[in-house]
């Protein structure tokens, strides 16, 4: 393709009913399916001569909490002989099913399994679906927006069991009555110690 706009334009007419929407964006194009039309879309883009994506590059998701479809997933890949990536994304619900590319990308394999550790999205025909990067029983995903910045356990080495263990997070409560006054002009305390010790 001579550029990126020829190369969108091969895109919509050979997937037409597949591409929801398209857009250059950044030098690359982005494109907008159904979770149903991915392989279908991802054959096309690796096998045709005109396109030759044959590189995954990355998997990713990206969580919107409050829409009923909550979980963007999106694909970056790459064309080495012609210079160019594309963007593949679409939507997808909290309980829904997406496909792997275990099947054309043998590499997605990791990066599907990494975004299923860290949003809790399955895939499909996935030959090894299981956590990668978090330990084993761990509780949550720690990329969803409504994982608690502490997380729902602590690791710790206990002098007692000569062992690490796992406990439930305690968050301490040292600065509870914290005072945000300039230490220049003085805290309430010490300005109402000071007045009684003057009267």
């Amino acid at each position: 393709m001579k550029n990126l706009f020829d190369l969108e334009k091969k895109i919509n007419s050979e997937l037409a009913t597949k591409v929801k929407s398209s857009k250059i964006n950044h030098e690359h194009i982005c494109i907008n399916i159904e979770n149903e039309n991915l392989l279908d879309v991802v054959l096309f883009l690796k096998n045709n001569n005109e396109t030759k994506f044959k590189q995954l590059i990355d998997i990713t998701a990206v969580d919107y909490p409050e829409n009923e479809r909550r979980f963007k997933l999106v694909y970056l890949l790459l064309s080495h002989e012609f210079n160019s990536r594309i963007l593949i994304d679409f939507f997808i619900n909290e309980n829904e099913v997406a496909t792997s590319l275990t099947s054309i990308f043998p590499s997605s394999n990791w990066m599907e399994r990494e975004v299923f550790d860290m949003y809790g999205i399955k895939f499909k025909d996935h030959p090894d679906l299981r956590r990668i990067l978090t330990d084993y029983g761990f509780t949550g995903h720690p990329l969803r927006k409504d994982f608690p910045l502490t997380g729902h356990n602590e690791v710790r080495y206990s002098e007692d069991k000569k062992k690490v263990i796992y406990e439930p997070v305690k968050l301490e409560q040292n600065y509870r009555n914290f005072d945000y006054e300039s230490p220049w002009q003085g805290t309430d305390y010490i300005k109402s110690q000071n007045k009684k010790n003057n009267e």
